[in-house]
């Protein structure tokens, strides 16, 4: 073998060792040669007949009825305490948020969600129809009326805190808010940070995200867990929740489902 290849197999273990996974799966870059029709073929999957749909090997969350697979927060659990109708539920007053029973990592999260009509002009910045989806119950994708054109006063606030922002730290790079009462889409890819034995950040946490089918993160690193007025930082963590936040304002979500992602183990950027 020759003295690059092998220089580059050992960095592989490395890595894999590193993360605490496998050889094997670190191997896997170099065990195949160019259009080797031996590999594996990926597995097959139905896909959705329309976009937003869930394909068929996603998880549904909430299919308009259903809230088995969520709990309120408060009180250490119990049922959804928000108002379910006409396909969507709604945050409701002093409810307190709600997560997933089942904890999640790598994945692929859907969401629709949908902001009031005719709030009054005067409630503005963070309290004009705030909420968020986290994941992995720390990383803050924010839900807020962020909607402008000529005709429609623009809510103005930070940019770290407007619609699609992550939430303290990056603002989207483009603003694709619908008006307020048309549902928004967001299609999140994420992948979970990963730490050493010792506690230390071998990578951080990334997403993509697309708000109504414009994408506004690209592969972006996340700085850290989310928090207000704080610079976000990283903590060891195990896995984590999908979470939906109360901020006392009644945002709509509906049509939301997951998808499971395997881990790349001899990635690390």
């Amino acid at each position: 073998m020759k003295t690059s290849a092998m220089k580059v197999i050992v960095c592989l273990l490395l890595v894999a060792m590193v993360l605490g996974v496998s050889c094997f799966a670190a191997m896997q870059a170099m065990k195949y040669d160019v259009h080797d029709k031996t590999r594996e073929n990926p597995p097959v999957i139905e896909p959705p007949n329309q976009f937003g749909q869930p394909p068929s090997d996603a998880i549904v969350l909430f299919d308009g009825k259903d809230t088995s697979q969520w709990v309120s927060e408060r009180k250490g659990g119990g049922d959804v305490p928000w108002k379910i109708e006409n396909g969507y539920m709604e945050v409701s007053r002093k409810g307190g948020g709600i997560r997933t029973k089942k904890t999640f990592d790598n994945c692929q999260l859907y969401v629709e969600w949908c902001t009031p009509e005719g709030i009054d002009p005067k409630i503005t910045d963070q309290n004009r129809s705030n909420s968020g989806v986290f994941l992995m119950d720390r990383y803050e994708v924010q839900v807020l009326d962020s909607y402008t054109d000529d005709n429609y006063k623009t809510n103005r606030t930070y940019a770290d805190g407007q619609a699609a922002a992550i939430y303290g730290s990056h603002p989207p790079m483009v603003n694709a808010c619908r008006k307020p009462g048309q549902w928004q889409t967001y299609d999140i890819s994420f992948m979970r940070p990963i730490f050493d034995e010792n506690g230390k950040l071998v990578r951080k946490a990334r997403i993509t995200l697309l708000h109504n089918g414009v994408v506004v993160h690209n592969n972006l690193e996340i700085e850290g867990t989310t928090s207000h007025k704080i610079k976000a930082a990283y903590t060891p963590h195990e896995s984590g929740y999908i979470h939906l936040q109360d901020h006392n304002n009644p945002i709509r979500f509906r049509n939301i489902w997951i998808r499971e992602l395997p881990e790349q183990p001899y990635l690390i950027k």
